[in-house]
């Protein structure tokens, strides 16, 4: 057995949906669930990644399905959240995985399109997934919520305001929701990640290389400096942590903010005086 396999497959016969899974860390928690034992349901706005995605993880012997999904549209989101329980008779877990990453710029030269643009995708998307999964679940009095959130929610980074507030609002809404739902038996929890050298952090660690007047690599290794573990995290580090928060071991936790980065708290550098022109 693979050291990513569970000899417990403690979600056997769950009903899993997580957003934003056709690559990255939203695949990496969509294989783990799934090798677990839920059917899960990937539901990215990447319709066909997201079906390769599917295909590639069925013909490793998993349950997985993909759907189309943009978390921006209230209404779609409703209707796919409906259409699951429609067709699966339930909802047990949601991952909350999907957001967009800001072009880094600091506060006052950040755009109101570049703001809206994070808050829409990264905290109401997640909020209307939220709304529609937690109305189903209260109905069932059973399930399952777990956000991904950040350390930038936490702690902020600077360059990043946008997203900073975002996953701090989705933290807030994890909490809120958690005292709402809870006398329902429906247990609502976050997952704040370090730093995984994903696509997403890709494209962040070649913008701050640049305001840094650093090299790419020379930035990809001071971060690695700064993670008391030594190392970037991967995206199975990440998926460990949320199976195990919808998981029955974590049946008497909710709430909480669970952060999984290698022992970093989060990047609080000040960056250099900018030229003014």
């Amino acid at each position: 057995m693979s050291e990513n396999s569970s000899s417990s497959r403690s979600l056997d016969g769950s009903i899993a949906v997580v957003t934003g899974a056709a690559q990255g860390l939203g695949l990496g928690i969509a294989d783990q669930l799934a090798r677990d034992g839920a059917l899960v349901v990937i539901a990215d706005v990447q319709r066909e990644k997201a079906q390769a995605s599917a295909d590639r993880l069925r013909q490793n012997g998993m349950n997985v399905q993909a759907v189309d999904l943009d978390i921006t549209d209230s209404a779609g989101v409703t209707a796919c959240f409906d259409r699951v329980v429609s067709d699966r008779g339930r909802l047990d877990i949601l991952v909350n995985n999907a957001g967009v990453g800001q072009n880094v710029a600091p506060i006052v030269e950040l755009s109101d399109a570049e703001w809206a643009r994070v808050l829409n995708a990264t905290l109401t998307g997640a909020f209307y997934c939220c709304r529609a999964a937690g109305r189903i679940m209260e109905r069932q009095e059973s399930g399952c919520i777990v956000n991904i959130a950040s350390i930038n929610g936490q702690h902020p980074a600077a360059l990043v305001a946008a997203y900073n507030v975002a996953k701090a609002g989705v933290i807030s809404l994890t909490q809120t929701l958690a005292l709402e739902l809870a006398a329902y038996g429906v247990r609502v929890n976050a997952v704040s990640p370090g730093p995984v050298y994903t696509a997403f952090n890709k494209t962040v660690m070649a913008q701050r290389s640049q305001t840094l007047n650093l090299t790419e690599d020379e930035m990809i290794e001071r971060i690695r400096n700064s993670i008391p573990l030594g190392r970037w995290g991967e995206p199975v580090d990440i998926a460990r942590g949320v199976a195990f928060l919808c998981s029955p071991q974590a049946s008497w936790i909710t709430g909480e903010v669970l952060r999984v980065s290698g022992g970093l708290e989060g990047v609080s550098a000040a960056p250099p005086k900018r030229s003014q022109n």
